[in-house]
């Protein structure tokens, strides 16, 4: 039970808002739809195995959506930069972290 809880704020505060930027981004045409592409594969073939680390580790998907949650870190970590796909997300989760000013 406490695992599935973990799980679901895990995508709340963290796959949810991440996809909600990636369309908000394609919606202002700020991102190439191939970069959109990318970015959503990276998302479905990471996005399993980060839910199923949640079920398993309530403690550290508590820990990290809350912190990615309040801007204490990024959800950038989480993603492997390996994969051409995730390079893409990796690049667009970078510079929105540059366009948004300190103290948000």
């Amino acid at each position: 039970m406490l695992s599935d809880i973990a799980a679901w704020l895990f995508a709340l505060f963290v796959l949810d808002p991440l996809d909600a930027q990636l369309r908000e981004r394609v919606g202002s045409a700020n991102l190439p739809l191939q970069a959109l592409q990318q970015s959503r594969q990276c998302v479905a073939a990471h996005g399993p195995r980060l839910l199923e680390q949640a079920g398993s580790s309530p403690g550290w998907a508590t820990a990290t959506a809350i912190g990615i949650a309040v801007g204490w870190s990024s959800p950038v970590h989480l993603f492997d930069t390996g994969d051409p796909n995730c390079a893409a997300l990796v690049r667009f989760m970078n510079a929105k972290s540059k366009e948004e000013p300190e103290g948000r």
